[in-house]
């Protein structure tokens, strides 16, 4: 992969640890902006490659500056305009990229508040950006499929027209993820329509909807715990995951004994962060009253605690320092 995935989770940290202090746009700006460049192998110094406050008059507008512009051969390739941390980036702060759009070579913009990356081309219209991004990348919130599309970004993967070739459907995607997210958690009269015309036989009865509706969500969450199930199934049949080759820490208690569901549940922890962070980093411990997985081996760098020893069992859930966060394992 050609960004460097130990370079965006360090920056991850920065905004989690340090948020507060980096608030303004210019904190933003060479706390995040820049590193963050620097992780898609772009030389933030060379002034040839990353131009800061890049001007090009447009009509009606001199003098009037974007942040950044990232150049290839010369020419402007990618604008870039950021923003403070906690601004809620909306369709008002693409003004100016717009303009600058129209009077470069630019093929792509980027805006930005340090954490979320908007990507935005010119899909309906040529040389007129779009108002909705193609891909949005949050630091904060990552995967493995994600960081494959914004290394397409990067200076050694760059190509515009492998780029635009996925960036319809990249658009797609993303519009509509939240409208299936929505209808798992709250199926709509026209799907529960829809399903009940594939699945029931009969009148459509109030009842019978309500009945659908709770099954359409159960149906949605068995979808999702089988595909994790497979996730660890893989897992488990990797060499890497092999339990006898694990890194399995325990101590000399002789009434301290690693049973297979959590190792089970050790191995799919490694299976969800896999493409996030060198799964060689993640280890488990264990002691009498639950069993640790931990980054580097180290006690103060928790992922999670399985509290597996009791009649109500439940995992623990750690984000960078936060307190211990209960979730019930059926859910």
């Amino acid at each position: 992969m050609s960004v460097s995935i130990e370079a965006i989770s360090q920056l991850a940290n920065r905004i989690h640890n340090h948020g507060a202090t980096i608030e303004t746009e210019e904190a933003v700006k060479t706390s995040v902006v820049l590193p963050f460049l620097q992780a898609l192998g772009y030389d933030v110094f060379n002034p040839a490659e990353v131009v800061p406050e890049f001007t090009a008059d447009t009509i009606g507008k001199k003098g009037e500056k974007v942040d950044y512009s990232i150049l290839r051969e010369g020419e402007v390739s990618i604008l870039i305009e950021c923003k403070s941390l906690s601004t809620v980036l909306t369709d008002k702060h693409l003004a100016q990229l717009y303009r600058y759009f129209t009077v470069t070579n630019a093929r792509f913009a980027v805006l930005t508040n340090g954490h979320k990356y908007q990507f935005y081309t010119d899909l309906k219209q040529p040389n007129r950006l779009d108002t909705r991004p193609f891909f949005v990348f949050d630091i904060l919130d990552y995967n493995e499929s994600s960081l494959d599309e914004l290394s397409k970004f990067s200076k050694a993967a760059f190509d515009v027209d492998n780029i635009l070739a996925q960036a319809e459907r990249l658009k797609y995607v993303a519009a509509i993820k939240p409208v299936l997210s929505q209808q798992m958690s709250e199926p709509s009269d026209e799907l529960i329509k829809l399903i009940g015309s594939e699945v029931y036989e009969g009148r459509l009865s109030p009842s019978v909807k309500e009945m659908l509706t709770t099954a359409t969500k159960a149906a949605f969450r068995e979808i999702i715990r089988e595909r994790l199930r497979a996730r660890l199934n893989t897992a488990l049949e990797e060499p890497e995951s092999d339990v006898e080759n694990e890194d399995v820490s325990v101590s000399g208690d002789s009434e301290i004994v690693t049973t297979e569901e959590e190792i089970e549940g050790y191995l799919l922890v490694k299976s969800i962060l896999r493409g996030t962070v060198d799964t060689t980093r993640i280890v488990i411990r264990d002691a009498k009253s639950y069993c640790a997985v931990l980054l580097d081996d180290n006690n103060r760098k928790p992922i999670a605690r399985l509290h597996f020893n009791r009649s109500q069992k439940y995992v623990g859930l750690f984000h960078g320092e936060s307190e211990e966060k209960k979730r019930d394992r059926r859910s």
